[in-house]
């Protein structure tokens, strides 16, 4: 990986867009980042990881705070990197999320994070142009990783080198060592081995737990049920499980045996006391059944006069059933001649009635009247209904002349009224005209009032905002006065601490001094009486302290200034806009807003005078155009009433003729039509009733015959003895049971086994009862006790089955446990047989350790003047439960090995220099050969001494003599005389700046 171009814009300290040339800076193969504390030498390193992983080493990317504070709240963060990866020139162009102002309204949203990477390629014509590959963050971030062959994590510790975080490293114990390698190497791998294996062993005991659960409550239901105890050690010997549940089975299945024979014999006993109560029951049965059918021959005895005259009554019934049907028939032609003698006689008294209302006194009613009046009814309906439509005629011709006398009466009261609403509507309208006139023109001041109104409106809120901006400028120029006070105080502090540190040079100086180095004012290895710091004296970081607090005050003095100049120019502006005071302003706006509200009250009339005089306007041409038709309708209505009254009279005379005076249609037709409807009734029931007089007689003759044949004097007597289905069926069924019942009573009286059981004793059945139930609940017993035996031998036989199933199935359980118990507490460094008491992980990483310690050493040796090298040792620190990843350092010129911690300021910087060159170089490997091209070193060179910093250099040297472009990071001043080729980061109130500087 090799670094060509960087710009950077809003991101971190530097708010305007900021490039950096690194092909400028590799063309020297050794610069140096160099640039006060806090102006933004890590925020360079932090733009190149950003735009390679899209977040930040350290804990600067818990914060997620990466745009810059100091640029517009408008400028979108950005970071855009040209590299070259496995040999491909890429461009990527990364922003972070951020807040940006609304378009529209007060307040911040959201812009997400997004990127955009790109590969510079040759088109068909070999010119170059950039590729875009991707858009999303997730592919970028995969397509990165691979390209560069390592994670973030990895790249910072390889590509970045920080010091501070491996002097560290060098002190620290080793689970802190564990936690940094573990995530470097990525052996997080076999931490969830040894994890694995400790769930598996949780999830094997839980389960062969599970098994020996089944198998204790399995050995609990088989002691219940054999009445026996289990042995106490069986969960550790499975064994005496199986030959305890076969003895147990042994005893139930030999008590089975004899609770059969207690069986059989018991049963014996009850089928011979059964035999004795069956028979002695039976015998009793006979010699109740012999006399209760001797009770019943004494009964049917007696009931033999009530069977004769049932059967007599049957006899009667059936010779009546051939007479009934004919008798009926003649009932119902007596009646049918009842019926029409009073028909016949209510329709002539109706006839004769109706034919009296109209004036025939004292009718007879016989034949030849009713066939008279049947027709002359008859003739006076033809000529009714000749006349009729005229009648009908006459009806609507005097409906049509009242509607127009009543039209002509209506359009004379109209006339009337239209003429006298057209002589007042000129009047209505000449009073309505100034009415609207005076609208008209309100309506035009309201909106002159109006803009004045908002030009007022617009004054006010300037007065108003001046008055406020008064207040503001005191406050402000308050502040400014407070904070030039606290600048003034901090740069007389500065100002001592700075004479205080010049008072105590000397001693500073001498702090500095190392054994064998040279004095830097006389030159001298040697350092007899070097002078000691006074007590409370301040140092270098006491200094820029102060310092770092005057440039603050600075920048809170320009910010109040700045806040003064601009409260006061708003000020200015509101007055003049403003003009008059508020209060007067006040009460112009109070005049302007009465005046508006009155003539808007005007103008609001408008619309409805308007409406109103048009309204008027528009009924005048009404009434104008519906009097012209009222008077031509009048001449018209007056011919149609004159014809209508003639063919009026000439109707009435030709219904006279044959109506009447009276001319009652209606009346004539229902009386015509009732007497002809009476006449027609009275023939039909005249011939009806002379037939039906003549088969009365003929049926009733008939019907008497027939009786007098079958026995019965007539056929009124037959009647009387006939019976229905239902009664005659009942005398059959009484007559046949008293026949039947005699029969089988003489077969009962008859039977031999009666006959001798009623020669025999009566029978005890008490006591016949008695000794069969005690035999019967004897048996019983047994069988209850031998069928508890057999289904506990069942339950035993199952429940062992059971048994053997479930210790088959916790054998592999407990075996598998076993394993990998031993297996986990291995992996731990808890097993008697792990002698270095080292986790899996920790052994892994021990090994990747002695790798590092032996790549540093390689460089170490040649830092160090061949001194010192570092050696990785198994062995527990103090304090520490895991050995594994302990470091010390050997002293070569001794031959002490001693704790890293005893080393000086500049010796722990050596070492931890080396320890982080030895780490960048077993990555490399690790990954797979990475080409890193471009390496930075941050920080620590202030520590060294002249020599030792000479062979620092040629260290660096090596690796950029090995075709590595190296950033050495730091603000060291002497490395400014070393390194002729500078990347210079410049601190301002504003942001921060870069500079190139070559030779």
């Amino acid at each position: 990986m090799r670094l060509h171009h960087l710009e950077v814009t809003a991101f971190g300290p530097f708010a305007d867009r900021t490039r950096i040339d690194f092909d400028a800076l590799s063309d020297a193969g050794l610069f140096l980042l160099s640039g006060p504390t806090g102006a933004g030498k890590s925020s360079v390193l932090d733009a190149v990881c950003f735009a390679l992983y899209g977040d930040v080493p350290g804990d600067r990317s818990v914060a997620k705070r990466l745009r810059s504070d100091h640029a517009a709240p408008d400028v979108v963060p950005r970071v855009v990197l040209e590299a070259t990866l496995s040999g491909r020139r890429f461009r990527i162009d990364r922003s972070p999320a951020w807040s940006r102002p609304k378009k529209r309204g007060t307040g911040t949203t959201t812009e997400q994070a997004h990127v955009v990477i790109s590969e510079r390629r040759s088109d068909d014509a070999g010119a170059a142009q950039w590729v875009p590959l991707s858009t999303r963050l997730d592919e970028t971030g995969h397509l990165v990783t691979r390209l560069v062959g390592m994670t973030l994590p990895q790249f910072c510790q390889v590509a970045l080198l920080p010091q501070g975080r491996f002097q560290a490293f060098l002190r620290a114990r080793s689970e802190d060592r564990h936690a940094l390698l573990q995530q470097v190497f990525q052996t997080a791998r076999f931490d969830r081995t040894e994890r694995w294996l400790r769930d598996r062993r949780v999830a094997l005991r839980r389960e062969s737990d599970a098994h020996q659960r089944g198998v204790a409550d399995l050995v609990s239901r088989f002691s219940e049920v054999a009445h026996d105890v289990a042995p106490d050690d069986w969960s550790a010997h499975p064994a005496l499980i199986r030959d305890w549940t076969t003895s147990a089975a042994g005893s139930v299945d030999a008590a089975v045996v004899l609770a059969l024979v207690d069986v059989e014999t018991t049963a014996s006993v009850e089928q011979e006391a059964a035999g004795l109560a069956t028979a002695g029951h039976e015998t009793a049965r006979l010699q109740a059944v012999r006399a209760a059918a001797l009770e019943d021959h004494h009964a049917l005895d007696g009931a033999a006069a009530d069977h004769a005259e049932r059967r007599r009554r049957a006899d009667d019934a059936r010779r009546a059933a051939v007479v009934r049907p004919l008798h009926d028939l003649a009932v119902d032609a007596d009646r049918a001649v009842d019926r029409l003698t009073v028909a016949d006689d209510e329709a002539r008294r109706r006839l004769a009635d109706l034919v009296a209302d109209e004036g025939g006194d004292g009718l007879l009613v016989d034949t030849a009247t009713v066939s008279e009046l049947r027709r002359t009814s008859l003739q006076a309906l033809t000529d009714l209904a000749r006349v009729r439509p005229l009648q009908v005629e006459a009806l609507d011709v005097e409906r049509e002349l009242k509607k127009a006398l009543a039209g002509r009466e209506a359009a004379a009261v109209e006339m009337v009224r239209v003429d006298a609403r057209l002589a007042q509507l000129p009047d209505v309208l000449d009073a309505l005209v100034p009415r609207v006139e005076h609208a008209r023109d309100a309506q035009a001041r309201t909106v002159v009032l109006g803009q004045s109104l908002a030009a007022l409106d617009v004054r006010i809120g300037s007065a108003r905002t001046a008055a406020r901006l008064r207040q503001e400028v005191a406050d402000a120029q308050l502040l400014l006065a407070e904070a030039t006070e606290t600048r003034l105080v901090a740069r007389e502090a500065l100002v001592q601490v700075r004479e205080q540190r010049l008072d105590g040079m000397a001693a500073e100086i001498a702090g500095r001094l190392a054994v064998g180095a040279s004095c830097p004012v006389c030159g001298s290895a040697d350092h007899p009486h070097p002078a000691s710091p006074a007590p409370g004296a301040p140092d270098e970081a006491v200094e820029r302290d102060a310092r770092r607090a005057v440039d603050d005050l600075e920048v809170v003095v320009e910010a109040h200034s700045q806040q003064v100049r601009g409260l006061e120019t708003r000020l200015a502006t509101a007055l003049a806009e403003s003009g008059d005071t508020l209060e007067q302003l006040l009460t112009q706006h109070a005049g302007l807003q009465q005046d508006l509200l009155a003539a808007r009250r005007d103008a609001d009339e408008l619309p409805t005078l308007e409406a109103d005089e048009a309204a008027l306007r528009a009924e005048v041409t009404t009434l104008s155009d519906e009097r012209a038709d009222l008077v031509r309708s009048t001449g018209g209505r007056d011919t149609a009433i004159a014809v209508l009254e003639a063919r009026l009279t000439d109707l009435h005379a030709q219904v006279a003729v044959v109506a009447g005076d009276d001319g009652d249609l209606e009346a004539l037709t229902s009386f015509h039509q009732q007497v002809e409807q009476l006449a027609g009734r009275c023939a039909e029931l005249g011939a009806d009733l002379a037939r039906a007089r003549e088969s009365s007689v003929r049926t009733r003759d008939a019907a008497d015959a027939l009786a007098v044949s079958t026995g019965f004097a007539t056929s009124a007597e037959a009647a009387g003895a006939w019976l229905d289905e239902a009664r005659l069926a009942e005398l059959d069924d009484a007559i046949e049971t008293h026949e039947r019942e005699v029969v089988r009573v003489a077969e009962v009286l008859s039977d031999a086994a009666l006959v001798r059981a009623s020669e025999s004793p009566v029978p005890d059945l008490d006591a016949l009862d008695h000794v069969h139930r005690a035999a019967r609940a004897r048996a019983a017993t047994a069988q209850q006790h031998h069928l508890r035996l057999v289904e506990r031998s069942r339950r035993l036989g199952s429940l062992a089955a059971e048994l053997e199933a479930a210790l088959a199935a916790w054998e592999p359980a407990r075996a598998d446990l076993d394993l990998v118990a031993d297996l986990a507490s291995l992996v731990e460094g808890k097993h008697p047989d792990n002698r270095l008491q080292m986790r899996l992980s920790a052994y892994v990483l021990a090994h990747r350790l002695s790798q590092v310690v032996e790549a540093a050493n390689q460089r170490l040796s040649t830092m160090s003047d061949q001194r010192y090298s570092l050696v990785h040792t198994g062995q527990r620190g103090a304090g520490e439960q895991r050995g594994g990843l302990s470091l010390l350092v050997r002293d070569d010129w001794t031959g002490d090995t001693r704790d890293p911690a005893t080393l000086s300021g500049g010796e722990t910087f050596v070492v931890s220099l080396a320890l982080a060159l030895g780490l960048a170089d077993v990555i490399t490997q690790e990954v797979g050969g990475a080409d890193l091209d471009t390496l930075f070193v941050d920080e620590g060179f202030g520590s060294l001494d002249a020599e030792t910093l000479e062979d620092v250099m040629d260290t660096l040297d090596a690796l950029r003599d090995g075709g590595r472009v190296v950033g050495v990071v730091s603000h060291v001043p002497e490395l400014q005389t070393r390194i002729p080729t500078q990347l210079r980061v410049h601190r301002g109130r504003s942001g921060s700046r870069v500079s190139l500087r070559t030779g």
